[in-house]
């Protein structure tokens, strides 16, 4: 029977090592556990009568690994609802007691083909040969995040994997619950505004250009308004009709088209630059109504991701720096780095955030009586929930502003075009009669 040595924590957290004796590593680590151990690291020992077995054994591991470099290219990272079930299932899995190589090997078989599914094939084959699952998993961050990673180091080193990988669980999908809420209310305005743009363009390359030849055969003067039309019409049509500017190499609906895509690769080149990004994120949370909804979402965020990390038992400086990495903004990414600088020299949670005035006085409050009464992780889920519903009402009320002040522009809009294009024919009809 195989010998393997091992690495492991007993309760009172401190280092074990010893040598036990199992048919396969997962039967060791379940005899490791049964002693009141955790372990961090199992090898199976090597002995010379065994060259035989480990020669016979190397073909159908050269040949598992062979698959894992056959993967395909992935492009992005898995997506936070396949993250949310696969972490559900593996939080169910462990607290039915099952090892947790037979758990990563159960749930890959049920992944479909794609990223998720072979990063899992090498994590298993890492935790396999030793490593713990934190570890294991900390190599792969297009899959899980290095919040991810630090809660499942927290679950390990506790002996709570289980309870942890729940609450972790429950984090992303109240995460992604709000990520739907905004963007599921952002797609009605969004299609509006598309199909309305695509009409004003219709009838500015198509209507407005047979209107033109109409006026220039009458030969009549036509007012500003009119005129304006004519030349914006003609520089969306440029070259590609006899009435445009011949001179206008690329037609000015090229332009229109690609703006929205010039703004968005603008925007993301500018904000890799660390000056570029703090301009963007204050100046987005200085926008009026749009502003107050990101900063909501923000604190909801920072403070659900801080909270869990806390009462996973990750250290309070791990917990601030990782938060402050994964907020997404700048402004409370630099007030988070405040607070760990104060909280390492021993002072206040709460005065760096006052000071730095990106939240409301209550929640700055209720961090302040969080920390003196020793519950601070239940105070900072209490805010997000509080939050959270803040945002509801925020979605719900730019929604009901957006639809007036949509129809009005887009009333003002084919007004201004009306208007623009009858003024020359009311004037040619006064000229007749």
């Amino acid at each position: 029977m195989p010998t393997f040595q091992y690495e492991a924590l007993n309760d009172a957290g401190k280092p074990q090592k010893g040598t036990i004796n199992a048919a396969t590593s997962d039967e060791a680590i379940a005899r490791i556990r049964s002693q009141g151990y955790f372990p961090t690291s199992v090898r199976e020992q090597k002995v010379k009568k065994q060259k035989g077995k480990a020669a016979a054994a190397a073909p159908t591991a050269a040949g598992k690994k062979k698959n894992w470099t056959e993967i395909s290219i992935q492009i992005g990272g898995v997506g936070s609802k396949q993250l949310t079930a696969f972490t559900r299932q593996l939080s169910t899995l462990q607290d039915a007691g099952l090892p947790i190589l037979r758990s990563l090997a159960i749930l890959e078989q049920q992944q479909k083909p794609g990223l998720l599914k072979d990063t899992l094939g090498v994590v298993h084959e890492d935790v396999a040969s030793g490593s713990s699952l934190s570890d294991a998993m900390g190599k792969h961050p297009k899959a899980f995040n290095k919040l991810y990673v630090k809660m499942i180091a927290a679950g390990e080193v506790g002996g709570v994997l289980d309870l942890i990988l729940q609450r972790l669980a429950d984090f992303l999908e109240k995460a992604a619950k709000l990520k739907r809420r905004i963007i599921s209310a952002m797609i009605y305005p969004a299609a509006v505004i598309t199909v309305a743009a695509v009409i004003v363009l219709g009838i500015m390359v198509l209507i407005v250009p047979k209107f033109i030849e109409i006026f220039e055969d009458f030969d009549t003067e036509m007012p500003p308004l009119t005129i304006f039309l004519i030349e914006f019409s003609k520089w969306l049509i440029g070259p590609m009709l006899s009435t445009g500017n011949p001179d206008q190499l690329i037609p000015g609906v090229v332009w229109v088209l690609a703006s929205p895509f010039i703004v968005f690769f603008g925007f993301k080149i500018i904000r890799k630059t660390k000056t570029g990004k703090g301009v963007i994120d204050r100046t987005i949370l200085f926008m009026p109504i749009l502003g107050g909804l990101i900063a909501k979402a923000t604190i909801a965020k920072f403070t659900r991701t801080l909270g869990t990390l806390v009462n996973a038992g990750v250290p309070i400086l791990d917990a601030i720096n990782i938060t402050g990495e994964t907020t997404g903004n700048n402004v409370y990414q630099n007030a988070l780095f405040k607070v760990h600088d104060s909280v390492r020299q021993g002072e206040s949670f709460a005065e760096p955030l006052r000071q730095a005035k990106v939240c409301d006085a209550l929640v700055v409050n209720m961090i302040d009586v969080g920390e003196e009464t020793g519950d601070l992780d239940k105070m900072l889920l209490k805010i997000a929930d509080n939050y959270d519903e803040e945002v509801d009402v925020a979605v719900a009320g730019l929604v009901s502003l957006l639809e007036p002040i949509m129809v009005v522009v887009l009333g003002g809009i084919v007004g201004f075009i009306v208007i623009s294009l009858f003024l020359p024919l009311v004037k040619l009809m006064q000229s007749v009669m």
